[in-house]
C-alpha cells in the first residue's frame, strides 16, 4: 500500500497530514504527487470533485518551495470566490508547518483594497478567481514572472462559466518556462482547446472512466408532467427521511421560486444564486455545512465551489441544458467513501437526455415511481420507530412527571398506546394519503427500461503537439502528449 511517505513528501509535510488524519493518498494524488514532484511535464488530471484535488497539487508544490522563500512561486485559478477561499485554506493547512509560507485568495465580492495590501506584504501562492486575478494583473499589482507552477482547478467549470478570455490574458503575463496542472472533472471541448494553445509535453491521469459519473453515486429519474414537477419533488424529500442534499434549477428566477414554495411547506431550504449577496450567501453556507439547512436550492453557477462531504441527495429539478453539467451536480454527493443518490425528475419530452447521460457517464439510470403518500407515510412512521429503537436503553432524564404520566397511562395496552402515539404524530399525513393522487406520467412504452453502452478508455495514447494538447477532432503534430488512465 502506498502511503504519503513513500510518494515522496518530507517529514514537514507529513506532519501537517498526520495532524489533519490523513493516513493514505487517494488514487489521485497517488497519481499527481510523484508526477509533479519528479517531472517539469504539464499535467491534465481528470478525477471528480471531492476526491482530493487540492492535496494533489498543493503538497508537491509546497514540497518544493525553498524556505524563506519570498517571491511569488505558484497561481491556482478557481471558478468561484468559495471554491478559491476553501483552497487557500486548505494549502495553508498542508502548509503549516512551513516556515514562512504565505498564502493569499483574491475575488471579487471582497474589498480589493485589503487584497491589493496582503499581495504587496508579500505572498508565496496566490489563489484567485479569473476576474480578480486579471483585474490585479492590470492594475500592475500582481506580477507573475516569477511563477513555477500555474494551476487550473476546475479548468472545465471555468471555461463552461466564460471565463476564457480572461485565462487567455492571465496565462500570457506568466512564463513559459512554468508548469501547468490542469484539473477537470470532464474532458470537454473548452478543455482540449486549452491545453493546445498553453501545455506542452503534457501527461495525462485519469482516476476512473473519463466523464464518469462517482462510483459511489446511484442515479433515479421519475417522470411526471412539467405541472407536476414541484409536487413531485415534495413526495420524493417527504420519503427521505434525514435528507440533506442540494436541489439544482435551472435559472435564478426558478432557484428562488422553489425555495420560496419549500420554506411555505415548513422544508428546511435556503437559495443560492447570483442575485444573493454575498454576506448572505457566506451565512446561508455556514448554515448548510452545519446542517442547520436541510437543503439548498442552487444554481449550477452558484454551486460551483461548494464542498461538502456528506450529502446524502443531489435532486435534478430541471437538468442543466448542457449534459456535462451533469456530472459536477452528480459529483456533490458519494464523496468520502460514502453513498449518495442523484435524482432526476423529467417529463416524458426528456426521456431522451437521460439516454444521453448514461451514455456520457457510462452508468445505467434507475426509473423510480413518484412516491405514493401510502409510501411516505409508511417510510416516515418506520423512521420513526427506528429512532425509537436507537435511543431505547440509553439513560433517561429523571424527572417526576415521568411516573405520574406512565400511571396514567397504565390502563392502555401496549398496543393501543403505540397506535395512539402514531396516530397522533402522523395523523395530518395519514389522512392525505387518501387524497394524495398518482402523480407518474403515462408513458407507456417510453419506460422500457434504460441500458449505458460500455466504453474502454483503458488505454495509453501517444499525441504529438508542441505545447498543445490533442484536439477534440484527434491527435496533432509535434510535441509529446501522453494520456495514462
Amino acid at each position: 500500500m502506498k502511503t504519503f511517505e513513500t510518494l515522496g513528501l518530507s517529514p514537514v509535510i507529513l506532519k501537517s497530514l498526520a495532524t489533519l488524519g490523513y493516513e493514505k493518498p487517494s488514487p489521485i494524488q497517488e497519481q499527481a504527487i510523484p508526477f509533479i514532484l519528479k517531472s517539469k511535464k504539464d499535467l491534465i488530471a481528470l478525477a471528480q470533485t471531492g476526491t482530493g484535488k487540492t492535496a494533489a497539487f498543493s503538497l508537491p508544490i509546497l514540497e518544493q518551495i525553498p524556505e524563506g522563500e519570498h517571491a511569488l512561486q505558484a497561481i491556482v485559478i478557481c471558478p468561484t470566490r468559495e471554491l478559491a477561499t476553501q483552497t487557500a485554506a486548505g494549502i495553508r493547512t498542508f502548509g503549516e508547518h512551513v516556515k514562512g509560507l504565505r498564502v493569499v485568495a483574491v475575488y471579487g465580492g471582497e474589498s480589493i483594497v485589503t487584497q491589493i495590501r496582503a499581495l504587496k506584504a508579500g505572498t508565496n501562492i496566490v489563489v484567485g478567481t479569473p476576474g480578480r486575478i486579471r483585474d490585479l494583473i492590470n492594475k500592475k499589482i500582481l506580477k507573475l514572472d516569477t511563477i513555477k507552477w500555474v494551476v487550473l482547478d476546475e479548468a472545465d467549470e471555468m471555461l463552461d462559466m466564460g471565463f476564457k478570455d480572461d485565462l487567455d490574458a492571465i496565462l500570457a503575463e506568466t512564463p513559459t518556462t512554468r508548469q501547468t496542472l490542469l484539473f477537470s472533472a470532464t474532458m470537454s471541448r473548452h478543455v482540449y482547446d486549452i491545453a493546445k494553445k498553453y501545455m506542452h509535453d503534457v501527461q495525462e491521469i485519469s482516476v476512473g472512466t473519463k466523464n464518469v459519473g462517482a462510483d459511489k453515486v446511484t442515479h433515479e429519474y421519475y417522470v411526471v408532467e412539467n405541472a407536476d414537477r414541484f409536487a413531485a419533488l415534495q413526495r420524493i424529500l417527504d420519503a427521505i427521511p434525514g435528507v440533506y442534499g442540494i436541489v439544482f434549477c435551472r435559472t435564478r428566477a426558478e432557484t428562488q421560486e422553489v425555495a420560496d414554495r419549500l420554506k411555505q411547506a415548513n422544508y428546511s431550504a435556503e437559495a443560492i444564486h447570483g442575485d444573493i449577496d454575498q454576506r448572505l450567501r457566506t451565512k446561508i453556507m455556514d448554515r448548510f455545512r452545519r446542517k442547520q439547512i436541510h437543503m439548498l436550492v442552487a444554481t449550477d453557477v452558484a454551486a460551483r465551489g461548494i464542498d461538502v462531504d456528506e450529502l446524502t441527495h443531489v435532486i435534478n429539478y430541471n437538468l442543466s441544458d448542457q449534459n456535462e453539467a451533469y456530472t459536477h451536480r452528480s459529483g456533490r454527493t458519494g464523496r468520502a467513501d460514502k453513498s449518495g443518490v442523484s435524482v432526476s425528475i423529467v417529463t416524458g419530452r426528456e426521456l431522451s437526455r437521460i439516454r444521453m447521460l448514461e451514455r456520457l457517464i457510462n452508468k445505467r439510470f434507475e426509473y423510480k415511481k413518484i412516491p405514493t403518500g401510502k409510501d411516505i407515510c409508511e417510510t416516515q412512521v418506520r423512521a420513526y420507530i427506528e429512532e425509537i429503537e436507537q435511543i431505547h436503553g440509553n439513560a433517561m432524564p429523571q424527572a417526576s412527571f415521568f411516573d405520574t404520566s406512565v400511571a396514567k397511562l397504565e390502563h392502555i395496552s401496549k398496543e393501543e398506546l403505540i397506535r395512539y402515539i402514531i396516530s397522533h404524530k402522523f395523523g395530518k399525513l395519514i389522512e392525505s394519503t387518501e387524497r394524495s393522487r398518482d402523480l407518474n406520467a403515462n408513458l407507456r412504452s417510453k419506460l422500457s427500461g434504460s441500458s449505458a453502452p460500455k466504453r474502454n478508455y483503458g488505454k495509453t495514447n501517444f499525441y504529438r503537439n508542441k505545447r498543445s494538447g490533442p484536439s477534440r477532432s484527434g491527435p496533432r503534430s509535434r510535441g509529446t502528449y501522453r494520456r495514462t488512465t
